[in-house]
């Protein structure tokens, strides 16, 4: 493990122990509610690994979505070759891409109880009360969906009290935002209501020399949300959300010198546009019977595009003139090379699920059981195009035109019946155990055609049953702090692999995970100090994993990813986080995540041998460490530091992995009860690194293999300001 970017920080926390002790004892942090676990929780009693961050380190650390906020979390990662985050990894677990086809992610993603599993990009951060991150397979709570972990986001509730709020941002890169929410009750109804909008733009930071803009890679995001409360009696509440995101953002992200500057003639887009409402009804059946049901629906629409050779027809016939003279070819052909090829798939994806639960409402010292019933279907239709020509007069190596569709419909039920049980022993003992079993039905068919001649159509289907759960016992050492042991088992349904990337693999089977986590919450120094450690181990069995190859030399468009099942492999490391309130204007903490995730050697079908190796996407440490001052006259100031250690890109065989890197935000600002204004800038030190790659083919005429990189984002600085009505 490479310890050179973790040390400093790990430095600063160690320094900033001793400050501790002297602290005054009354400034203690406020208490942390978990709401995505089957009961809502005090973070400090949650007998597995949680990180929640809430809506003061949201304003404070975060600028404009959840992608500002990632490195907060220990053993988070997500895989770009998107405009926005759609795809995490817990722990080392979890997707990359959306190029394999159907939907089946491993890491469950839910904003206001509505499923966007796989599809982050609506996670903004305007008017988000709190973050909720339950890293570990869910099994009980979520099943199939939650192989690796949850992500929960909570927007505002309505408040009693008439309120408004407006929000305005500029920056460099021609960003700016204007946000606006209000809030009322209406007393005559027992009930409250909240409304949120919020329009962001920005240039991005590709310039386009071919076009001459500066602006094909850029952002354009308007997301809204409407809440509603109502309390029909002191026994019965419901809750209605309503959210609507258009994210209508640019993907011109490659370039073949892996620089900012990009050649493309036919940028791409990643487009957006999500429309979802939950509702949840509360009511106390009896004084030891409570009922809970939470129905959801989302209607997503989505576009992926992209410049498949990364350049235009001079740039190319630069490069083949300049690669001809270099090998001496005879001829003055090259002015006739062409090579241009692009991608488009266009999704529209609905969810819509239902859970019902009934619950007890005993005293501490009797059985509390829980009992539910989950239903999830999910349909998605997706419109794939692959159009292309390499005409090669030069090197007379490879010519053909290209000219692909495919038209797809995917459907998937699951459900699943749980159970949880919770007995508080003694004063210090504590046991709780779950146990799902859910059943998946999923189809699949498809209409293809290349260069207009029609392919045999793809109708297949599958049912699987799974199974999971979880057992946990917890030990109070005293009245702040606590130890737990919980052992859980996770599961991930097997599925299809889909056109092209089929004649790879057809499908592939289903993965269970099993999990060991050991850990310790709890506070000290009255309140003031918070921190919970956990170490884990999970042995993956029949464990998924992603493996590429290049069908037709010479044609970008035919690199296939697809999902293979690469036997048993292991995930194990520690997650540790800290607050620590030092005086009433100072505070600091900070996050280590350390992970070791390997797939063990394996067969793959055509015989070769993939050697052991570690995960993809799976970094050795993560690190995070913040400092936070609030003077009584307003100003404030907050410094992060983030660091992640190197991963691989791809699966084995492939070889290329990222760098490790730190990055350095800072925000200033001055609040008064009715305004703020703050000064920030995020990548301080405009560091350099890459948030996905790809290792292949893309170069005419040889087309060797190398590393092509999607870099984060540079410095960038801007205003923010707020009132409050």
């Amino acid at each position: 493990m490479r310890l050179s970017v973790i040390k400093p920080i790990a430095y600063a926390s160690l320094l900033a122990l001793p400050v501790i002790t002297y602290a005054a004892e009354e400034f203690a942090l406020e208490e942390v509610v978990v709401t995505a676990t089957l009961r809502p929780q005090i973070l400090q009693d949650v007998p597995s690994s949680v990180t929640v961050l809430d809506s003061q380190t949201l304003k404070e650390a975060g600028q404009q979505h959840f992608q500002d906020v990632l490195g907060l979390v220990p053993n988070l990662n997500w895989a770009a070759a998107t405009s926005r985050p759609r795809f995490f990894q817990l722990r080392g677990i979890g997707e990359t891409e959306q190029y394999t086809g159907a939907p089946n992610p491993s890491v469950g993603f839910l904003i206001d109880d509505i499923d966007f599993s796989g599809l982050g990009m609506p996670a903004t951060l305007f008017d988000v009360k709190q973050v909720e991150v339950l890293r570990g397979p869910q099994g009980t709570r979520y099943g199939a969906n939650a192989l690796a972990g949850l992500i929960s986001i909570n927007g505002n509730d309505p408040s009693k009290e008439a309120e408004a709020n407006v929000e305005a941002t500029l920056g460099d890169y021609n960003t700016r935002s204007l946000g606006a929410s209000v809030s009322a009750p209406i007393k005559s109804m027992d009930s409250a209501w909240r409304l949120s909008v919020q329009k962001y733009r920005s240039d991005g930071f590709i310039w386009n020399s071919y076009l001459g803009r500066n602006d094909t890679n850029g952002r354009d995001e308007l997301s809204g949300r409407f809440k509603w409360h109502s309390e029909f009696s002191d026994a019965t509440t419901l809750d209605f959300t309503l959210l609507h995101a258009n994210l209508d953002n640019g993907y011109d992200a490659w370039a073949i010198d892996n620089s900012r500057t990009s050649l493309a003639d036919k940028p791409g887009i990643d487009m957006q546009r999500s429309t979802g409402a939950s509702i949840k009804l509360n009511t106390q059946l009896s004084n030891e019977l409570k009922f809970t049901g939470v129905g959801s629906f989302a209607t997503s629409d989505y576009v992926q595009s992209y410049d498949g050779d990364w350049g235009n027809t001079q740039s190319w016939q630069n490069l083949m003139h300049a690669w001809s003279v270099q090998h001496t070819v005879p001829g003055n052909e090259w002015h006739n090379f062409v090579y241009d090829y692009t991608y488009r798939a266009d999704h529209q994806r609905d969810t819509r699920s239902v859970d019902l639960r009934l619950s007890s409402d005993h005293s501490i010292e009797s059985i509390n059981w829980l009992i539910g019933v989950y239903v999830l279907n999910l349909r998605e239709h997706i419109l794939e195009m692959s159009q292309g020509t390499y005409e090669d007069p030069v090197a007379y190596v490879y010519s053909a035109n290209t000219d692909d569709v495919m038209d797809s419909r995917y459907d998937a039920t699951n459900l699943a019946i749980y159970t949880q049980l919770d007995q508080q022993l003694s004063s210090y003992w504590s046991v709780s155990a779950g146990l799902r079993g859910e059943q998946r039905k999923a189809k699949y068919k498809d209409d293809r055609q290349s260069s207009g001649v029609v392919s045999d159509p793809e109708n297949v289907s599958r049912t699987e049953t799974m199974w999971g759960g979880q057992a946990s016992l917890a030990r109070a050492m005293s009245a702040h702090h606590s130890l737990y042991l919980t052992i859980s088992r996770g599961y991930k349904a097997g599925g299809f692999n889909l056109g092209a990337a089929a004649q790879a693999k057809p499908n592939f089977d289903q993965e269970a995970v099993v999990s060991y986590e050991l850990g310790t919450k709890g506070t000290a120094l009255q309140g003031r100090f918070y921190f919970d450690t956990a170490l884990f181990y999970e042995q993956r069995n029949n464990m998924q994993v992603l493996n590429s190859k290049q069908l037709v030399a010479g044609d970008p468009n035919s690199f296939q990813i697809y999902t293979d099942n690469a036997g048993k492999g292991f995930n194990a490391g520690i997650e540790s986080t800290g607050r620590f309130k030092l005086s009433e204007t100072v505070e600091t903490g900070g996050s280590l995540g350390l992970l070791r995730a390997y797939t063990h050697t394996y067969i793959q079908d055509d015989g070769s041998i993939i050697e052991s190796r570690e995960q993809a996407h799976a970094p050795g440490y993560t690190a995070a460490v913040y400092g936070l001052w609030h003077h009584s006259s307003g100003f404030m100031a907050r410094v992060d530091v983030q660091a992640k250690d190197h991963f691989y890109f791809s699966a084995a065989p492939k070889t290329k992995e990222s760098k490790a890197y730190a990055l350095t935000h800072i925000k200033l600002g001055y609040e008064q009860p009715s305004w703020d204004a703050y000064l920030w800038v995020s990548n301080l030190f405009n560091s350099d690194y890459a948030v996905r790659g790809f290792e292949f083919g893309n170069e005419p005429p040889d087309f060797n293999d190398a590393l092509y990189l999607q870099k984060g984002d540079p410095r960038q600085m801007g205003i923010t300001a707020q009132w409050n009505f």
